[in-house]
């Protein structure tokens, strides 16, 4: 095990968060936030090609595969600047996309898909189903195998960031009893099988995916001997960069209210020198700093066996509470103005509770934490 007292930032950590805090802060100001909620893409291209000119989306793919060759934790600084402007486009999808091929594709899917997905093509995974558990293994989409070597598949996807932009999509289905994942695309798909979602957080974009009557070669199938580790593998990287992004919410969500409390007077007096507000703005920033740290301890020794997978889900816990935590005092101290749309403390209660629906809320990693701590 590493020596978690000696956790900070790697150089590559450092310089990767100081140009994605400029960046994000430039290009996702709380206005072309909301211009882009009412947008049908949800993203601006142009913002998604320079970060393929900075070299984002290929941060955590291998040099012989046309990326940086670095990880996911130099993706964490990048994520939690995101999260802190609310900034929209399928980097996450993507990067998980990446993540699947990496972890499980054949070598000559690897050099088929990665060096795109590395230049700037959007991508996406498909795992959650309308009666999910959040557990990886538990898929009822299915794939049944065919006359020509073709693959039939079946069953509902829900919950699909970013289906709509994307020109991969990465399924989770069973097959022969087993999980196994499919690579597809858009031309794949029949007319109405992806349909656009109402989701909480209207920042996001998420779909649903009908698989009745797809059919694609039996080449477009991952590994299947690494299918379940796959999985796994996606589950803890989702958690990851979801806890980097609630992290960076919680920190502006914090410096949002705060700046009201300066500049709101009540009765001859700022209404941030009240105890009664004070004291909970307190224990928001407390509990931003330990979900910080849960965070880059997770990202230090994401890829170590049994330590990653405990500090990832710790992360995922601490942030969810943070962030819950900030939001709803956030709307509570802005008043009746803080219950309105025209009030930002709203988009990031939302972005909390977008997260938490998605691969584990704070209860299910307790619960998870429980079985591997004791």
């Amino acid at each position: 095990m590493k020596d978690l007292g000696r956790i900070g930032f790697s150089e590559d950590q450092a310089a990767l968060l100081e140009v994605a805090a400029d960046f994000c802060q430039r290009r996702s100001p709380v206005a072309t936030v909301r211009r882009l909620m009412e947008d049908e893409l949800g993203h601006d291209p142009a913002v998604w090609a320079e970060m393929g000119d900075l070299g984002w989306l290929g941060v955590a793919i291998p040099e012989a595969f046309g990326g940086s060759g670095l990880g996911l934790a130099e993706v964490v600084p990048l994520v939690e600047q995101m999260g802190r402007r609310l900034m929209a486009g399928p980097f996450v999808s993507t990067t998980l996309a990446a993540q699947a091929l990496i972890a499980g594709g054949t070598e000559a899917q690897k050099l088929e898909h990665l060096p795109r997905l590395a230049a700037g093509e959007a991508a996406a995974i498909a795992l959650g189903e309308p009666d999910t558990d959040w557990e990886p293994d538990t898929i009822s989409a299915a794939a049944r195998r065919g006359d020509g070597g073709r693959l039939s598949l079946s069953g509902r996807k829900i919950l699909v960031s970013d289906a709509g932009a994307a020109r991969r999509l990465i399924v989770a289905v069973r097959l022969d009893g087993a999980p196994a994942l499919v690579l597809l695309t858009p031309e794949d798909l029949p007319a109405g099988a992806l349909r656009r979602e109402t989701v909480i957080d209207e920042t996001r974009r998420s779909f649903s995916l009908t698989l009745d009557g797809v059919t694609v070669a039996e080449d477009r199938l991952l590994d299947p001997d690494r299918a379940g580790a796959t999985l796994e593998h996606l589950h803890l990287a989702a958690n990851l960069l979801a806890a980097a992004d609630m992290v960076g919410g919680t920190q502006a969500c914090i410096d949002y209210t705060l700046d009201y409390l300066r500049t709101r007077t009540q009765f001859g007096k700022v209404i941030g020198s009240y105890q009664a507000l004070k004291h909970p703005m307190v224990d928001a920033y407390t509990r931003y700093e330990q979900a910080r740290s849960h965070l880059y301890s997770a990202a230090h020794c994401f890829n170590e066996q049994g330590t990653g997978e405990i500090a990832v889900r710790m992360a995922k816990a601490a942030a969810d509470g943070a962030y819950s935590f900030a939001a709803d005092r956030s709307i509570q101290f802005h008043g009746g103005f803080g219950f309105t749309w025209d009030c930002d403390a709203q988009l990031y209660r939302r972005r909390a509770i977008w997260h938490a629906a998605q691969f584990g809320d704070a209860a299910f990693h307790r619960k998870k934490l429980a079985r591997l701590l004791f």
